[in-house]
């Protein structure tokens, strides 16, 4: 089992993110920015994880991180990405999406830019321009795209006042999450189990694509793409599952694997190690899903204190025709030939775990009970 550092922190952390490391430095994780909600007021902060889990001169451990700097938030801190080394761009309850710039010399956290009406609901029964929740963020330098509970996706530019293109009623629903596919084109899930591609090249309104779950229209809050194949998509909502889908083919998910027993609110693939897939949920767990083809064979394993029990895995799509050595493995997960291990990263469960980011060796993540937990060993 990973060593796993818990801090209290006095507020209920709603995003966690690792500050990216500069391309090509042999640095590893350092620093990270969580987003605190529910709150009688609301953070961004920053910390330093310094010799975390380093053997200090008496041979123990080094135990703590360090608060670097914090900014007060107007609203719930709804999705937090960095958008380079300096700036971080949050996304909050009251529609507003505002870019903070870290001052590194003196650590201060100012705001650097701000879209204060990014998302608002319009139309009968809303009072004149109220604000709806901006809901998630994705960054690709110099462009920030947002989407909200109004339906609405807005697409910035870092140093323009106003929003380069906007989707004014691209969903009927709530848009709960966001994430590039390829550069023009972004993917957005919904509240009625939608997945949706969205072109810029494109003029028109209307999405290029729509995949979806079957039946019970589940709202799906959480999306990612994996890193090296672009055409396969995890997500995961309300009732817990994980779905993979494979954009290319099909309108349904290639594979729903029973997960948690709440909402699921975020999924990682691990960028450099896309093998391995993170999720954390409402119900108080944080999961590392293991699909690296050395695990020996075995259906889904579930590790927790030494104990396994087996899982669910739906398989939607025979690839068996399809040449192995180049299907990523979370398409081919025949349960009958495929195991993916699953182990359960926190020592007990507690409150929602809200939000979970990885990098390299190091992982964290944030929950209402008022914990952010940090391990750097998470391959050891």
């Amino acid at each position: 089992m990973e060593e796993i550092y818990a801090k209290f922190v006095s507020q209920k952390i709603n995003k966690t993110r690792w500050r990216p490391v500069p391309p090509g430095s042999l640095q590893t994780a350092e620093t990270f920015a969580t987003g605190s909600w529910d709150n009688e007021e609301n953070y961004v902060s920053l910390w330093s994880i310094g010799d975390l889990g380093n053997l200090d001169s008496d041979g123990g451990f080094e135990g703590d991180y360090q608060l670097l700097c914090d900014i007060k938030h107007h609203g719930d801190v709804m999705d937090l990405q960095f958008f380079d080394q300096e700036r971080i761009v949050a996304a909050s309850s009251t529609g507003c999406v505002t870019v903070f710039l870290h001052h590194q010399n003196n650590q201060t956290l100012s705001v650097s830019q701000q879209w204060t009406a990014a998302h608002y609901h319009t139309g009968p029964g809303s009072p004149s321009c109220s604000s709806a929740p901006c809901t998630g963020v994705v960054c690709s330098s110099p462009e920030i795209v947002t989407v909200g509970e109004d339906g609405r996706i807005n697409l910035f530019r870092v140093d323009h006042k106003e929003a380069v293109r906007t989707i004014d009623n691209a969903d009927s629903s709530t848009l709960h999450a966001v994430t590039f596919l390829r550069t023009p084109e972004i993917l957005t899930v919904n509240s009625i189990g939608q997945l949706k591609i969205w072109d810029f090249r494109q003029q028109g309104n209307e999405p290029s694509q729509i995949l979806s779950l079957t039946g019970d229209r589940m709202p799906l809050h959480c999306v990612d793409r994996h890193p090296n194949q672009q055409h396969v998509v995890a997500t995961g909502g309300q009732d817990g599952m994980l779905s993979i889908w494979d954009v290319r083919q099909g309108t349904m998910p290639v594979s729903l694997l029973k997960a948690h027993e709440a909402e699921m609110w975020e999924v990682h693939f691990h960028a450099s190690n896309p093998d391995h897939l993170f999720t954390c949920s409402e119900d108080g767990s944080l999961w590392h899903w293991d699909a690296s083809t050395d695990v020996p064979e075995k259906s889904l394993l579930f590790h927790q204190g030494g104990r396994n029990s087996t899982f669910l895995s739906h398989s939607i799509s025979n690839q068996a025709n399809v040449h192995q050595s180049l299907i990523s493995s979370w398409l081919s997960t025949d349960p009958a030939k495929d195991r993916i291990e699953i182990t359960s990263l926190l020592p007990s469960r507690t409150l929602s775990v809200n939000s979970l980011d990885v990098l390299g060796p190091c992982l964290v993540c944030g929950t209402d009970a008022e914990a952010i937990y940090v391990t750097r060993q998470l391959f050891s």
